[in-house]
């Protein structure tokens, strides 16, 4: 019998307290905004607890106090004082077709003025959203509090249809316009979202509000902390190995103190097993074939750079593969670099249920018969137990030869530079392996290494002309690849693999033990 609820998809404060469910104390986060500004943006990838923060606003602006008690906040904040609340979201709902927005915040505005008793005589949307917000001051004499959660969502389910998503991104620019020009009116404004739309976008108009999406004193404003999984989940971690919670679902990092997953934590004290619980949830199709059509192969998802400028690079007709990623939570910040030029980050996958999920899928796409490749993942599971190399290979020799001429002519992600390499990328990765590309050693950078068990594969990869010469295993012993990997109790395997464009397979491999 667990001591209390797990949370697992409930987004309404109110019934996460009076259900008695576990809650991570945001609202100290609460205290800080409302003290040191008032118009707030948040980017946060789907499923991280933006809807449940933006309720608790709600709740708190209204002078709910019973629902907080217990909690950071509650003796700190003026109980006497409540302000009108305006909430917005495009949480549900299908806006990939006209009209469906424009109907759809229509809807939302009348269910606000009959809540409020608000009559309302404009007859366009973007007048009526200001003639509320000015009668609400009116009948309170207080500041009215305005909340958006995913503004975004009505532009990136229309995506696929660029003409819809302009015509989507220019009514939500006029509707939020109406929140800077009654600035007067307002306490606190917080907008949400998975994306930041910049330059002629969204947010050429809504250009006062703070963006503290990658302010460290707000990194742990969304998803848990270590500290959280042992004050509050200590009952739910019996019998799951920690180092293991942490390479499936830790690893975010918003220049602060990284965070767990929150969707996928509460998911897997529900099974007990661990999956990719968070990618399964709902990976846009658009987000894959992107990376497909940009020919972004999975080995480039651990080795992207980025300025924070281009982090925030996203907009209709320029969606940036990094800033794509990045914001969707696919890559995290794992290095930050300062020099005379300024800042910039490298990014990573954040851990193994990112690294799993978005692998398997791009190898599925990649290969022309998906339930076989599925097949793969768990016979490569089985000949790495067995440290079966000759196993491997040959599982890799089949894949190739399995794809027809036709295929490779058709698809041109079959012809980058580094197709092959991402291939067995992709297979490890997606099979939930511990893989590592181009880590840093000494004499220059290895292309890949898969730690399984306690043994280390360590990979080069070559392009050869003709039948192969063996520089792939040379290049690893002359440069001593292996040497940062030989660690007590683990084997090192040294594996030098060539590959023909013309033949379209590996043409050569040497193996050798450090």
């Amino acid at each position: 019998m667990r001591e209390h609820k797990l949370p697992t998809g409930i987004q309404t404060f109110r019934k996460v307290r009076e259900e008695h469910c576990y809650y991570v104390d945001k609202t100290a986060y609460m205290r800080r905004l409302v003290a040191e500004g008032t118009h707030y943006f948040l980017s946060r990838p789907r499923r991280f607890g933006k809807s449940l923060f933006v309720d608790t606003l709600k709740e708190l602006f209204e002078g709910n106090e019973a629902l907080f008690r217990g909690l950071n906040i509650h003796r700190r904040w003026d109980w006497a004082t409540r302000h009108p609340v305006v909430r917005l979201s495009f949480a549900s709902g299908s806006f990939d077709r006209p009209g469906a927005l424009q109907a759809d915040f229509a809807d939302q505005l009348t269910r606000l003025e009959r809540l409020h008793g608000v009559d309302n005589d404009y007859a366009t949307p973007h007048r009526r959203f200001a003639g509320l917000i000015e009668a609400l001051h009116q009948q309170t004499g207080q500041g009215v509090v305005v909340l958006v959660d995913e503004y975004d969502r009505p532009i990136i389910e229309a995506l696929a249809e660029p003409a819809l998503a302009k015509a989507n991104r220019s009514f939500l620019r006029g509707a939020y316009a109406v929140v800077k020009d009654a600035d007067a009116q307002i306490k606190f404004s917080f907008f949400t979202g998975v994306t930041k739309f910049s330059k002629v976008g969204v947010f050429s108009t809504l250009n006062n509000l703070t963006d503290i999406s990658l302010d460290p004193r707000y990194a742990a404003i969304c998803g848990y902390t270590e500290r959280d999984l042992d004050k509050v989940f200590a009952a739910e971690l019996k019998g799951l190995a920690r180092q293991e919670i942490r390479a499936w679902y830790d690893g975010y990092n918003w220049l602060g103190e990284h965070v767990y997953n929150p969707w996928a934590l509460l998911l897997l004290f529900q099974t007990r097993q661990f999956k990719a619980h968070w990618y399964e949830s709902s990976t846009p199709a658009f987000l894959v074939q992107t990376l497909l059509a940009r020919r972004v192969g999975g080995p480039a998802l651990e080795t992207e750079y980025a300025t924070e400028e281009l982090l925030s690079a996203f907009d209709v007709e320029d969606i940036a593969t990094e800033a794509l990623l990045f914001q969707t939570g696919y890559l995290t910040i794992t290095e930050q670099k300062r020099s005379a030029f300024g800042v910039s980050y490298r990014l990573g996958c954040p851990n193994r249920e990112v690294r799993h999920g978005l692998n398997a899928t791009l190898l599925r796409t990649m290969s022309p018969d998906g339930a076989s490749r599925d097949r793969d993942r768990e016979r490569l599971r089985d000949l790495l137990e067995q440290d079966d190399l000759d196993g491997v290979l040959a599982l890799f020799r089949a894949f190739f030869a399995s794809i027809p001429h036709e295929w490779h002519t058709r698809n041109d992600i079959a012809h980058f530079e580094g197709y092959y390499a991402s291939v067995f990328y992709s297979h490890f990765a997606g099979a939930g392996m511990d893989v590592a590309v181009e880590e840093s050693t000494n004499a220059g950078r290895l292309d890949m290494a898969v730690r399984f068990r306690d043994r280390c594969y360590v990979f080069e990869f070559k392009m050869v002309a003709a039948d192969g010469d063996g520089s792939a295993l040379r290049q690893i012993r002359d440069k001593r690849y292996a040497d940062k990997y030989r660690l007590p109790g683990q084997g090192v395997r040294l594996i030098g693999v060539e590959f023909s464009e013309s033949k379209r397979n590996i043409v050569r491999v040497d193996v050798a033990t450090a």
